[in-house]
């Protein structure tokens, strides 16, 4: 099954009064299960593909297929499901919030799912478990290594049994050793629940690791 289809994609950002393309006419398929890396310079792109994909952008032209529905146009309230309820976030920054414990950043993403408290609590420590965090749940995120911060992020993305986790360059504030730790975590992950990986990256871990890598340049594909 394919999980995305995207078709001559291009998007600009206003720059003062002038149109600064950051990506020209990219098309690519990604199958669900993969584990896909997308490469590049600075500026190449990366991180404008991965929001078009996540769909906190819409593209200026080109079209967006997931889950074989045309998203290209959808409206705010229907990208704001879509975000919710199939797509996981791994943010650079993270976005944690310091002063609450591990287990309370993982479930501020569940407050707006119609599941009981019991379900919440259960799917919460499920995830922490799966990333190696169940003795630390209580422990606030910043009192946490960054590598503890980075499994909170992972848990955080998959807690709600999403189909695509995006993550924008995951490893790049972690020494090679952590880095090496949460590639092999997400590796498993991927492996054991199907779960589709793509990530913005310069980490050659994370090339080694992945099914794939796309490399753009001035916003285009090239390989």
């Amino acid at each position: 099954m394919t999980i995305y289809e995207a078709r001559n994609l291009s998007r600009s950002y206003r720059l003062n009064s002038h149109a600064v393309p950051a990506l020209s006419g990219v098309s690519l398929d990604i199958a669900s299960g993969e584990f896909v890396a997308i490469a590049g310079p600075s500026g190449s792109g990366k991180t404008t593909l991965l929001n078009l994909l996540g769909l906190l952008d819409a593209p200026d032209t080109g079209t967006l297929r997931f889950e074989s529905a045309d998203v290209s146009g959808v409206n705010e309230r229907r990208r704001t499901l879509l975000r919710r309820d199939r797509i996981g976030f791994i943010f650079q920054d993270l976005n944690l919030v310091p002063v609450l414990t591990a287990y309370e950043n993982v479930e501020y993403f569940m407050l707006k799912q119609q599941a009981t408290s019991a379900d919440v609590r259960r799917r919460v420590l499920n995830a922490l478990e799966r990333v190696g965090l169940a003795t630390q749940c209580r422990q606030r995120a910043n009192t946490l290594s960054g590598g503890e911060r980075q499994r909170v992020a992972i848990a955080r993305a998959i807690v709600r049994d999403v189909d695509v986790v995006l993550a924008d360059e995951p490893t790049a504030a972690l020494d090679q050793e952590t880095a090496h730790a949460i590639i092999e975590l997400m590796k498993s992950l991927n492996r054991e629940h199907g779960t589709t990986f793509v990530f913005s990256s310069h980490d050659p871990g994370i090339f080694a690791a992945a099914d794939r890598v796309l490399k753009l340049v001035d916003g285009r594909l090239v390989s």
